[in-house]
């Protein structure tokens, strides 16, 4: 291997560097041809990004919320059902598997509540006779070739549409950083806001990949909704007066109190049962004015039927609802879809409604929060990567030409993850920045050997040719031999790993792609740097043979 590579790096390297170096400006327009080509497969979509991973989970969890006020009963018939069609799902697949074997290990259904992460034994997070909870478990992921994802999306197609529900939504991933699709609207007057959230509702389904489409607006329990007439004002009764009568009448007035052992009862008078049963008797009751004469409820005032709000959320003191969707990566991107609402949908509905307003929250508020926080953080150490090569070089410039490794590997992770085939996400972003402190190693061996080179008093060509072929074998055995260290983290296939392969395919793959990059255009830029020095009429960089004996000279009676 040693004297193969040595006449690889003797001959087809030697011809292949000289030939750049003598068509410098060519090399480096191809290398930025080759970074915005990159660049353009992440803006094209062709490398998708996703905020985090989708690293599945063993459990499909279906989350159920039903009108408020439904009967625990109704809930649990709508949750018998939903169990049913997941158990079907199921026994539909496994009649694709060898007789005797199943993806199935166990099921839990909440009815009345939901449970927090952690099956049957978690914490109750909120208890309603409207709520259910159904966990399905099933084998560990490695074990069976189906996805939880595509499991939840056949169980989701199987139930179909159910009427009067609030909500259903199927989640499958393991981490969720909040809904994929998480639109704020905004606006003063709540009409508004619920004609805008169904609009918003509508535009989502029309989008492929986009599912279980939901807002955060709940009607309350249901309610009667008094409001006294003017009539009734004349004759003196005020709202407190009829609010009181009506509570004495069906919640009762405290008569007295007995003594009963060491307990203390208190007596109430209300009407008889049979008159609090019936919406027919509260209008027919009687309601007493402050002369002393008495007139029916409907005469006094108009009874309404409705629904009052069991919540009404704010920000910056406006009501808002949250629609939210969740988005099936393999068929759509939810980055595009949101751009494509706000230009169309969202624009639109600002424009009919004045006032309304939209805020992204969920998974791109989180993208955006993490981005914006990593961007201020890169920006630091890049500045401390230069200034740690600035004071050695004693140069403004040749800390650049070394830094300039860092785009390019940048291109190598991205090559890698449309190679692997895998989404590029906030975990290869951490490799990407952890890979910027890394790439530069190479080209600082490179350029130091360079400047070494003409140190001694080798003119610029040859000295970055002889550069290149005394520094190919450690630059390179280096790089594979740390590529070939994270190769068994990239090809991992067990769930614990999937955090961490993002970050492994930006290392490796950005190393050797760099390594390739740095044997090549470094000493090209090197030489244009130069030219441009001649042409800018500038004087060659202090680094010969003659000024380095000038400098150890006018240091030696210092040093005595």
């Amino acid at each position: 291997f040693g004297k193969a590579l040595k006449r690889f790096i003797q001959g087809p390297y030697y011809r292949f560097l000289r030939l750049c170096l003598h068509n410098r400006y060519a090399t480096l327009s191809a290398a930025l041809a080759i970074l915005l080509v990159s660049l353009g497969l992440v803006g094209g979509g062709v490398i998708k990004f996703r905020f985090m991973p989708a690293v599945e989970s063993d459990i499909i969890r279906v989350s159920l919320e039903m009108p408020q006020g439904t009967p625990v009963e109704q809930t649990a018939k709508i949750e018998e059902y939903l169990v049913e069609q997941g158990m079907a799902t199921i026994a539909e697949y496994d009649r694709t598997l060898p007789a005797g074997q199943s993806i199935f290990r166990h099921l839990y259904a909440v009815v009345g509540g939901t449970i927090a992460k952690g099956g049957p034994a978690g914490v109750f997070t909120s208890s309603s006779s409207n709520l259910s909870d159904i966990a399905l478990v099933l084998i560990p992921s490695e074990k069976r070739e189906i996805t939880a994802t595509e499991l939840a999306n056949r169980w989701r197609r199987r139930v179909g549409e159910i009427p009067g529900i609030e909500s259903l939504i199927f989640t499958s991933n393991l981490v969720h950083m909040g809904a994929n699709i998480d639109i704020q609207i905004a606006h003063d007057d709540f009409n508004i806001l619920k004609k805008a959230a169904a609009q918003v509702k509508q535009s989502l389904e029309m989008y492929p990949g986009v599912s279980d489409i939901a807002d955060n607006f709940s009607q309350g329990k249901r309610e009667l909704k008094i409001r006294l007439k003017p009539a009734a004002r004349t004759l003196g009764i005020t709202e407190e007066d009829l609010g009181r009568q009506i509570r004495g009448a069906y919640y009762g007035a405290e008569a007295l109190r007995l003594q009963r052992g060491r307990s203390e009862v208190k007596v109430m008078v209300r009407y008889p049962e049979a008159d609090r049963e019936y919406l027919n008797s509260f209008e027919d009751m009687r309601i007493r004015t402050p002369g002393g004469g008495e007139l029916p409820l409907s005469e006094a005032a108009v009874v309404t039927a409705g629904r009052g709000y069991s919540e009404i959320n704010r920000y910056n003191r406006k009501r808002v609802i949250d629609v939210t969707a969740s988005v099936d990566a393999s068929t759509a991107n939810a980055e595009e879809i949101i751009t494509d609402l706000q230009n169309t949908k969202l624009a639109q509905l600002s424009h009919d409604y004045p006032g309304l307003s939209f805020f992204m929250e969920g998974e791109e508020k989180e993208r955006r929060d993490s981005i914006d926080s990593m961007k201020k953080g890169f920006l630091l150490a890049l500045l401390a990567i230069y200034a740690l090569l600035a004071i050695p070089f004693r140069s403004y410039s040749q800390p650049l030409l070394i830094m300039t490794a860092i785009p390019f590997g940048m291109v190598g992770a991205l090559l890698g993850h449309l190679v692997m085939g895998y989404e590029l996400s906030i975990l290869s972003i951490f490799g990407i920045v952890a890979l910027s402190g890394v790439v530069v190693n190479d080209s600082l061996l490179f350029i130091h050997t360079i400047n070494t080179n003409r140190q001694q008093g080798m003119k610029l060509l040859p000295a970055a040719i002889d550069a290149g072929t005394r520094r190919f074998r450690p630059i390179m055995l280096t790089s594979i031999t740390t590529f070939f260290g994270l190769v068994p983290m990239i090809l991992e296939q067990s769930m614990q790993a999937k955090f961490l392969i993002p970050m492994a395919i930006s290392l490796g793959f950005g190393i050797m792609f760099a390594t390739g990059i740095t044997l090549i255009l470094i000493p090209s830029l090197y030489l244009i740097l130069e030219d441009l020095r001649r042409l800018l009429g500038l004087p060659p960089r202090e680094n010969s043979r003659e000024r380095d004996e000038e400098l150890s000279a006018e240091a030696a009676p210092e040093s005595h």
